[in-house]
C-alpha cells in the first residue's frame, strides 16, 4: 500500500522481508497475506511480413494467487528472530491459437504459434524462505536473514529455436515439461534512529545462487543457469506528526549478475552456451514513496508511488514477447482496520499504467528492419492481509 517504500520503518513481521534489521521492537507477531496479481501482457505486430505473425496478440494467463507469509517473536527488549515465506509469480505468457501464415511445416515444427512453435509462453515462480535475526543496541539495529530459494520454470512454443544452429542443446529449449532449482543466499540490513522522529535504513541481498534448469540446458546462457539477482535499498522515514509517517526509498536490482537475464538477445552465439543469449534486461533504479496516516480509532489509512527505469530496450523485443516486463510506475493505496488488541486486517491495493516499447523484429535468420513489434503491459494487484500480535 506504500509503493514498497518503508525500508526504514519496520513496524510489523514483514520487516523480515524488506529490512530484518526492523524486527526489533514490535513484539511477536504473524502476518499471512494474499495478493491477486493480474497482469495484462500483449504485443503487436507492424510493417512487412515476418516469422512472427502481424496483428495484436494477448497473453491468456491474467490472474495469479500468491501468498506471503511472516512471523516474528521477540527474544527480548533488544533481539527477535523471524521466518518468511515470500513468493513470486504472474511472471507467466501464454498466447494460445496465434494464426501465423509464416508457419510451414516443414521445416518449422507447427503450422501455428508466435514463433511457429503452437501455443507459446513460459513460466516462472519463485518461493524465497527466510529465517532472521537482529539485534538493537542504543538507537541502531541491525539484522540478518539467510535465504532459501526455490524456482520453478517451463516453456513451449519455442522450438523453432531448437535447431543445431541456434541452440547448444535443442532437446533442452522447450516443450520439456516443469524444470526446478535451489539455492541460497542471504540478506543484511540496518536501521538507525538519527533523531526522535527520523530513521534512516538500509538492506543488502545477495545474489541467489541457483542450481541450473538442467531440462532448460538449451535455453538458458551458460547451460540453463538461473541465479536471482542482488538488490540493495536505502531509505529515509520521518515522522511529520506522531500519527503521521512519510518514506522515501532508492532501490537497483542487478540484473546484469544473471546473464540468462541480462545477455543481449543479439550476441551471436547459440543460446544454452557460455556467455548466449538472455532477454537483455538492463540494471534498474526505483524510486520510492509512501505516507501512513494513524488515526485515533481502528483506522491506518496509507497510500504510495513507485518509479523505475525501463528494463528493456527497443533491441531486445521479440524474445521479450515471453516476458514483457516493461511496466515503470506503480500507485498504490491501502489500509489497515484494527479489530482488537490482538488482530487486524490489512488491504492494499496496485495499479501501474500501461507502458510499451517498440523494436524491429531479431530471429535466428535475421533481423527484420521493416516488421516492427510492441511490447505492452499494465497490471492490477488486490491484497488482504490478517495481522496477528501475542500477547497485549
Amino acid at each position: 500500500a506504500m509503493g514498497g517504500a518503508g525500508v526504514a520503518d519496520g513496524r510489523d513481521a514483514t520487516a523480515i522481508i524488506i529490512n530484518p534489521a526492523g524486527m526489533v521492537g514490535i513484539g511477536t507477531e504473524l502476518d499471512v497475506a494474499i495478493s491477486l496479481f493480474s497482469p495484462k501482457r500483449q504485443f503487436s505486430t507492424t510493417g512487412a511480413p515476418s516469422f512472427t505473425p502481424l496483428g495484436t496478440f494477448e497473453s491468456s494467463e491474467n490472474l495469479f494467487a500468491i501468498p506471503n507469509i511472516a512471523y516474528v517473536r521477540e527474544i527480548d527488549a533488544t533481539s527477535s528472530w523471524g521466518v518468511s515465506l515470500a513468493a513470486n509469480g504472474g511472471m507467466n505468457t501464454n498466447y494460445r491459437n496465434v494464426t501465423n501464415p509464416a508457419c510451414v511445416s516443414p521445416p518449422l515444427p507447427a503450422t501455428n504459434g508466435v514463433f511457429c512453435g503452437g501455443t507459446t509462453g513460459i513460466s516462472l515462480t519463485q518461493a524465497l524462505i527466510s529465517v532472521g535475526y537482529a539485534k538493537q543496541v542504543g538507537n541502531f539495529k541491525i539484522g540478518v536473514a539467510p535465504i532459501f530459494g526455490f524456482q520453478l520454470f517451463e516453456a513451449v512454443g519455442l522450438l523453432a529455436f531448437a535447431a543445431p544452429t541456434t541452440s547448444i542443446n535443442g532437446a533442452a529449449l522447450s516443450n520439456v515439461g516443469t524444470s526446478h532449482s535451489t539455492g541460497f543466499g542471504g540478506k543484511i540490513g540496518i536501521e538507525w534512529k538519527v533523531l526522535d522522529n527520523v530513521r534512516i535504513g538500509g538492506v543488502y541481498q545477495t545474489k541467489i545462487k541457483m542450481s541450473e534448469f538442467d531440462e532448460y540446458a538449451g535455453l538458458f546462457a551458460d547451460g540453463g543457469d538461473f541465479d536471482i539477482p542482488s538488490n540493495f535499498q536505502v531509505g529515509v522515514s520521518i515522522d511529520v506528526m506522531p500519527n503521521f509517517t512519510i518514506n522515501g526509498d532508492f532501490r537497483q536490482i542487478r540484473y546484469t549478475d544473471v546473464g540468462a537475464v541480462s545477455n543481449s538477445t543479439r550476441t551471436p552465439a547459440l543460446f544454452g552456451s557460455i556467455g548466449g543469449p538472455g532477454f537483455g534486461w538492463r540494471d534498474i533504479d526505483i524510486f520510492k514513496i509512501g505516507a501512513e496516516y494513524r488515526t485515533d480509532g481502528p483506522w491506518t489509512l496509507r497510500a504510495g508511488y513507485s518509479h523505475n527505469q525501463q528494463p528493456i530496450g527497443s533491441d531486445h523485443v521479440t524474445l521479450n514477447i515471453l516476458a514483457p516486463g516493461v511496466v515503470t510506475d506503480h500507485i498504490t493505496a491501502g489500509g489497515e482496520y484494527v479489530i482488537n488488541d490482538n488482530n487486524s486486517i490489512e488491504f492494499g491495493f496496485m495499479f501501474a499504467p500501461n507502458e510499451s516499447v517498440t523494436g524491429i523484429e531479431v530471429t535466428p535468420p535475421a533481423p527484420n528492419p521493416n516488421h516492427f513489434i510492441t511490447i505492452e503491459m499494465k497490471q492490477y494487484e488486490a491484497t488482504v492481509g490478517w495481522k496477528w500480535k501475542f500477547g497485549n
